[in-house]
């Protein structure tokens, strides 16, 4: 037999001992990645992946609509005749009684002033203002009304409703709260007996 070159190794000759005597070398494995750097791969893409997602939601997403304003003071503020009105001796200028003032809701209230619309009386409260108050925490006032001329009080004593300046974080307003017919009658019987010669209803 004729032949050029070395004898090819048949099927099944790999591991085995070749003609000469040397064992024929295994066919080489094809390269893989280490195992790690797939991982860090992975890992870098469902990060970009996450980030995209997030981005897309963030920019789809519709804008909560605005917070509603506090109300207005007078709106969430009440106040109330409790009683408790003194009764002057003949000749005496002051007398007291209280109220109290009521937060229903919302940021706090400040209470600015207590008035009284008539230039023949005039107010003191205690605590002085202006304080705070805050929703489920009433306050109690004690007003002390004092008599400028006993010639000039009114003589419907429904008339001296309390003026009460409020402020809060909407605006700031001048309110008029009328106790009801029990200070009205409270606050006449207070007046007859400081001014007895003066007619008052």
């Amino acid at each position: 037999m004729n032949a050029i070159g070395p004898v090819e190794p048949g099927e099944d000759t790999y591991g085995r001992e070749n003609t000469h005597g040397r064992k024929a070398a295994a066919p080489r494995a094809a390269w893989r990645a280490p195992r790690r750097h797939h991982r860090t791969t992975l890992a870098a893409a469902a990060a970009v992946l996450l980030g995209a997602a997030g981005l897309i939601l963030h920019l789809t997403r519709p804008e909560p609509p605005p917070a509603p304003p506090p109300p207005w003071p007078s709106q969430s503020v009440a106040v109330t005749y409790t009683g408790e009105m003194s009764r002057p001796r003949a000749g005496e200028r002051n007398f007291t009684f209280a109220v109290t003032v009521t937060h229903e809701a919302g940021p706090p209230v400040s209470v600015r002033r207590v008035a009284q619309p008539s230039a023949a009386l005039s107010v003191r409260v205690s605590p002085a203002t202006p304080f705070t108050v805050k929703s489920g925490t009433p306050r109690k006032l004690i007003i002390t009304m004092h008599i400028r001329e006993c010639g000039e009080v009114p003589r419907n004593a429904g008339l001296p409703f309390l003026e009460v300046t409020l402020r809060n974080a909407r605006a700031n307003e001048r309110q008029s709260y009328i106790l009801g017919p029990e200070y009205a009658n409270d606050l006449s019987g207070a007046l007859t007996a400081a001014c007895p010669r003066t007619r008052v209803s």
